[in-house]
């Protein structure tokens, strides 16, 4: 192999300018991530035999470390650095325990309303208002990162139907839980004190007046046969008396009219 020594930059100041020992031959480098991890002192893989499993990572623990607390996945950290996902795995796992910590921590804090915090813990807040809207709320999911500032971002994941829902707030740790912050839209929709309105207005129904069906004709009764009002009683023959002889009659020897 020839020998290559740096002469300079490129004019753009990007590329690293290499002349080959005798020949004056100039090359041109670009400079990436083996180079810089050759400049540290750390070793690199270098037989074209190996496969990109076997190939040593160029990012370190800690800057593994600093991506993975910073949001990234184990899957993304290791795509980009052409590294395994164990090895990125075993340095990441620390810092997600981390990330869910400050995700749980978050939970307990209480959102910032315009007139102050709420009484209500960020947690019981999102859970009443996912409640309210007919929403699972055990089908919830929570994540945290850090920003470059050194704060918090809390994410809260959730599916409503088939779309897939996420919302964003800043927890600051503090007394008494500490605070959260709405950081988009949708956290300002969850930890709105009306949370119990729908998402989408629906119009009234009109109170529509039923009238009562006329209850059906009732038949009048038969009309009772009179009953014949009972026959007087026959007037009962009176017995005739024996006529009485006049006195004069008797005293004559006359018999009265009636026995003649």
């Amino acid at each position: 192999m020839r020998e290559l020594k740096v002469v300079g930059l490129d004019v753009d100041g990007k590329r690293i300018i290499c002349e080959s020992d005798g020949s004056g031959e100039k090359f041109i480098l670009l400079p990436d991530d083996r180079l810089r991890a050759a400049l540290n002192g750390e070793k690199t893989g270098t037989s074209p035999s190996h496969t990109d499993s076997e190939v040593p990572s160029v990012l370190r623990p800690k800057d593994i470390q600093a991506r993975i607390r910073a949001g990234a996945s184990v899957e993304q950290v290791a795509a980009s650095a052409g590294d395994s996902i164990a090895r990125v795995e075993r340095f990441a796992h620390p810092v997600l325990l981390e990330r869910s910590r400050a995700a749980e921590l978050a939970t307990a804090a209480h959102p910032v309303m315009p007139d102050g915090p709420s009484v209500l813990t960020l947690l019981e807040t999102v859970m009443a208002a996912l409640i309210a809207r007919g929403l699972d709320p055990d089908g919830t999911n929570w994540d945290a990162w850090r920003n470059e500032d050194g704060r918090w971002t809390v994410q809260l994941a959730w599916k409503a139907g088939l779309s897939d829902n996420v919302a964003h707030f800043r927890f600051t740790p503090g007394a008494h839980g500490g605070t959260v912050t709405a950081f988009d839209d949708a956290a300002c929709e969850l930890i709105d004190p009306d949370f119990a309105r729908p998402l989408r207005p629906v119009a009234a129904l009109p109170q529509l007046e039923f009238e009562a069906p006329a209850a059906p004709p009732v038949p009048a009764p038969a009309p009772a046969p009179t009953p014949e009002p009972p026959a007087p009683p026959k007037p009962r023959a009176r017995k005739g008396k024996p006529a009485v002889p006049a006195w004069e009659d008797v005293l004559l020897g006359v018999r009265s009219s009636a026995q003649r």
